[in-house]
């Protein structure tokens, strides 16, 4: 067993990924939220096993492993007693190895089922169930029709779960056969690719981020300079892959470019290149400050976003805030004051954290938020779902102002920003040696993708360890609204210098 449809689509995204894969495993990266991205991506797969009512399942594992072989056999004993639904059924055709989602018995053939986590459709998908078609007719099976399994995206939880309503099945017969004839081509070209211990000279492409950010980019990018075109604000992958053709890479190359015909972009280059101190607009910066009045409010959501709806009303993927943090400070010169939110894992928290948030946040006061369309649509989405809350709800939103806008409108900048408006990005290019606002000396949270990863889980650890979760959630958001307030006191001192 050498391939499998996993490896064809790398292949079919890059054939360097297909080579790597096998000889330099060890130079791939992997984030978090790809991790995250396919736990979310099992639980659908197990779900959608359900759609067509009774089924089997041939996964097995031999010493924690899965057994290829053994899977292979129990397909073939199903499929010779007639099972209509077979999940992961398996298949080799000289070394080509599948295991389709759901194989479904339909008349004198069957029909492939490709189960993913998404909302729409992509070509890779396509390539996907092309290679398992490519498989199992080559081993003799007939199959009639090929289906992708959507999660539909307009599914609004109401009682039970509703698998036929929660996924939608599209036809893709026809898009798949015109995969097909690339088939032959591309398994032709592996075999002599993976064949060839000597590394293929590909350079990078708009392929390393398309479909998806390749797991490589790191190694096969370790020729360009830090900083480079790749670091522009702003400007496309594919501007970004044109200009590295025309060798427009480092700074220099780009200073005076199209490159940086954007004003953020050549302040970018600018400062870099030529080792410019801060930057300030004391007039713009005044001018925003003079929008702020007293009592002063810092906010900041964190969310979780469910593939499969958990809570009454929501929908696939909705944003569930769950979790805020709010520094205040009442008066100039007043005291720094902390009031903060998290709700229990495991249950619906928007009506107790709306409830809350109008118990903290007295009427009509100033509110920052950083990047405030975030904090505002949750808000709106609160006062939608909660009409009693509504009018209080909305009076917030109305109120919130973004401290984003200084930075983006260039009113203050330095170049280890690095042309980032970002608060990870602003706050340590403010304060570079201060440990206190330093988001690497958090334990286990450290952004909210991570947030997001934890917080559900956390109603299934232990007493000792969810209390720790808990410490680390509410460490982590207090940081992010902290990390504003001296963002703000920092523009504060720069016009009063």
């Amino acid at each position: 067993m050498f391939f499998s449809k996993s490896k064809y689509c790398g292949l079919w995204q890059c054939p360097k990924i297909a080579w790597l894969q096998k000889y330099k495993p060890e130079e791939r990266v992997i984030d978090s939220s790809v991790v995250s991205r396919m736990e979310s991506g099992q639980k659908v797969g197990d779900l959608a096993k359900n759609i067509f009512g009774k089924y089997v399942d041939v996964t097995s594992y031999t010493d924690g492993k899965l057994d290829l072989n053994e899977m292979i056999e129990r397909t073939r004993e199903y499929m010779n007693v007639g099972e209509v639904n077979i999940c992961e059924a398996s298949f080799n055709f000289n070394g080509l190895y599948c295991a389709v989602d759901i194989l479904r018995k339909e008349g004198d053939g069957y029909s492939v089922y490709e189960v993913k986590s998404s909302t729409h459709n992509n070509a890779v998908y396509m390539a996907d169930i092309a290679y398992q078609k490519y498989v199992l007719t080559h081993c003799g099976i007939k199959i009639i029709k090929t289906y992708l399994v959507n999660v539909n995206n307009k599914y609004v939880l109401n009682g039970d779960l509703d698998i036929n309503g929660l996924f939608e099945i599209t036809d893709v017969f026809d898009l798949v056969e015109k995969e097909l004839y690339y088939i032959e081509d591309n398994l032709n070209n592996a075999e002599l690719l993976l064949k060839n211990d000597e590394e293929p000279k590909i350079d990078i492409s708009v392929r390393c981020n398309t479909p998806y950010v390749c797991s490589f980019w790191k190694y096969c990018a370790r020729h360009i300079p830090t900083p480079s075109v790749f670091d522009l604000y702003r400007l496309d992958f594919d501007k970004k892959i044109e200009y590295y053709k025309k060798g427009m890479i480092s700074y220099e190359d780009v200073e005076g470019t199209k490159a940086c015909d954007n004003p953020t972009r050549a302040r970018q280059v600018d400062f870099y290149l030529h080792d410019k101190g801060n930057y300030v607009d004391k007039n713009g910066i005044k001018d925003f400050l003079g929008t702020l009045t007293y009592p002063l409010y810092f906010l900041d959501f964190e969310t979780i976003q469910p593939v499969i709806p958990v809570f009454q009303g929501t929908r696939p993927f909705q944003q569930i805030t769950f979790q805020y943090s709010l520094h205040y400070i009442e008066k100039e010169s007043g005291e720094l004051h902390h009031k903060e939110f998290l709700a229990e894992s495991g249950e619906d928290p928007r009506r107790r954290l709306a409830e809350r948030l109008i118990e903290d946040i007295p009427t009509d006061v100033c509110i920052l938020a950083y990047n405030k369309n975030f904090e505002c649509s949750r808000i709106k989405e609160l006062a939608e779902t909660f009409s009693d809350l509504s009018k209080d709800l909305k009076k917030i939103e109305r109120n919130i102002k973004d401290l984003i806008v200084p930075f983006r409108k260039g009113y203050y900048y330095n170049k280890a920003m690095g042309g980032s408006f970002s608060i990870k990005s602003v706050l340590p290019a403010m304060f570079p040696n201060d440990p206190s606002l330093d988001y690497h000396n958090l334990e286990e949270v450290h952004n909210g993708g991570e947030a997001m990863d934890i917080f559900p889980k956390i109603k299934d650890m232990p007493a000792e360890e969810a209390a720790q979760a808990r410490k680390n959630l509410l460490k982590y958001c207090e940081l992010d609204t902290y990390a504003m307030v001296k963002i703000w006191q920092e523009l504060v001192r720069v016009t009063a210098i």
